[in-house]
C-alpha cells in the first residue's frame, strides 16, 4: 500500500472511514460483517481507521476499539468529539457543543470506548459557531499535553477557520467532503492546508455512491438514511445528476477502473496531501477500494473528468438548510 504523511503519522494513502458499519445509511451491518471488514481492512495495509463520538451514538467507536484494540500499534487512530449524542427525555439526539468542558469529556469517553490510552489523530468534529474556535482547540492542546491525543484535526471548517486554530496549535488534518461533485475545498482550505502543513482528508469520496454508479433508486432509500434530506439525492434533483454518469463510466473503461477507482484515484492524482476515506460494509468494495492507489490517470482523463462532473454540473445543493448552517466551509457563489 502506497503511503501518505498526517502530521507525525505515515498512513496508507487511503484509509477507512468507518461510519457506516453503525450509523447514517440505513441499517448497519451486523457487528460481525462489521467486525470482518475492519480487520480485512487492516490484514490489507490500511493503517488509518476514522471513526467519532457521533457514529451510532458511541456504538462505532465502542466496535473499533473492541476490534482493532488488540492491534493498535498497527496503525493510525483518527476520532471526533465537539458533536456527540445526548440523552434527553424523548432520546438521544444529536448536539454540536464545542465548549472546552464538553470537548475534554467527549475524549474521555472516546477513550474509554476505544480501549486506548491515546488517540492519534483527534478532530473538532463540527466548528460550534457559539464557541471561539481558539477555545476550543485550546482544550483540544490540553488534551495533547496531557497524552491523551497526539495530533489536532478539524472537520468542516473554512480556511479563515483554519488559520485561526493553527495559531493555537498545528493543526494536521482537515477533514471535509470531498470528491468531484462536491468541489468546496478547491475554493481556499484544500490550498491552506498545503501552506500550513497539514493534511487534507476526504470523506464521502464516492459521493455517497453516487460515482459507484450502483446508486441508481434514490426512492428506495431506507427512511432513515442521511441522503434522504440531502437536495441533490431528491429525486429531481438526482434523476439530473444520473446523465452525467454513462460518460464517467467510458471514462473509468478508457483508465482501466472501475467508477469507484476512479473517483478515489482522481483524489489522489490531485495533490499529495490528500487522504481519501472511503466507508463500505462490503468486503469486494473494500478490495476494489483499495485498488484505486494503483490506477494511474492521464492528464486529459484528469481533464475530462473534471470537466465533466463539478459544481456547475451537478444539480442540487450539497446539504439541507440545517447542516448548511453547521457547517463552517466556503460555499460557490450561487
Amino acid at each position: 500500500m502506497q503511503t501518505r504523511q498526517i502530521g507525525p503519522f505515515t498512513v496508507s494513502a487511503i484509509g477507512l472511514g468507518c461510519m457506516n458499519l453503525s450509523h447514517a445509511y440505513g441499517t448497519p451491518p451486523s457487528a460481525e460483517q462489521g467486525e470482518r471488514v475492519l480487520l480485512a481492512a487492516l490484514d490489507a495495509g490500511v493503517t488509518l481507521f476514522d471513526t467519532a463520538a457521533l457514529y451510532g451514538f458511541g456504538a462505532n467507536e465502542t466496535l473499533v476499539g473492541r476490534v482493532l484494540g488488540p492491534h493498535r500499534s498497527r496503525f493510525t487512530l483518527a476520532s471526533k468529539g465537539g458533536m456527540a449524542g445526548v440523552q434527553f427525555d424523548d432520546g438521544i439526539k444529536r448536539v454540536i457543543d464545542g465548549r472546552p468542558e464538553t470537548v475534554r469529556r467527549n475524549c474521555e469517553d472516546s477513550l474509554r470506548r476505544l480501549k486506548t490510552d491515546v488517540i492519534d489523530l483527534y478532530y473538532l468534529h463540527r466548528w460550534d459557531k457559539k464557541v471561539p474556535i481558539e477555545d476550543s482547540v485550546g482544550a483540544m492542546s490540553d488534551l495533547v499535553r496531557a497524552g491523551k491525543v497526539r495530533a489536532l484535526g478539524l472537520s468542516e471548517v473554512s480556511a479563515a477557520t483554519l488559520r485561526r486554530a493553527h495559531a493555537v496549535h498545528p493543526i494536521a488534518a482537515v477533514q471535509t467532503e470531498y470528491s468531484l461533485w462536491t468541489r468546496n475545498p478547491e475554493i481556499a482550505v484544500l490550498e491552506a492546508c498545503r501552506e500550513l502543513g497539514a493534511a487534507f482528508v476526504a470523506f464521502s469520496p464516492l459521493a455517497r455512491a453516487f460515482l459507484t454508479g450502483a446508486l441508481t433508486d434514490v426512492v428506495a432509500l431506507d427512511a432513515k438514511d442521511i441522503r434522504r434530506p440531502m437536495p441533490r439525492f431528491a429525486p429531481g434533483h438526482y434523476a439530473a445528476n444520473l446523465k452525467l454518469l454513462p460518460a464517467y463510466q467510458a471514462l473509468a473503461q478508457e483508465a482501466g477502473c472501475t467508477p469507484a477507482q476512479l473517483a478515489l484515484a482522481w483524489l489522489l492524482h490531485k495533490a499529495p496531501h490528500i487522504v481519501p476515506i472511503p466507508g463500505t460494509t462490503s468486503l469486494a468494495h473494500l478490495r476494489e477500494n483499495l485498488g484505486a492507489a494503483d490506477v494511474k490517470l492521464s492528464p486529459e482523463v484528469l481533464a475530462q473528468l473534471e470537466a465533466l462532473i463539478n459544481q456547475r454540473t451537478v444539480t442540487g445543493a450539497r446539504y439541507a438548510a440545517q447542516a448548511t448552517v453547521e457547517v463552517d466551509t466556503e460555499e460557490f457563489a450561487q
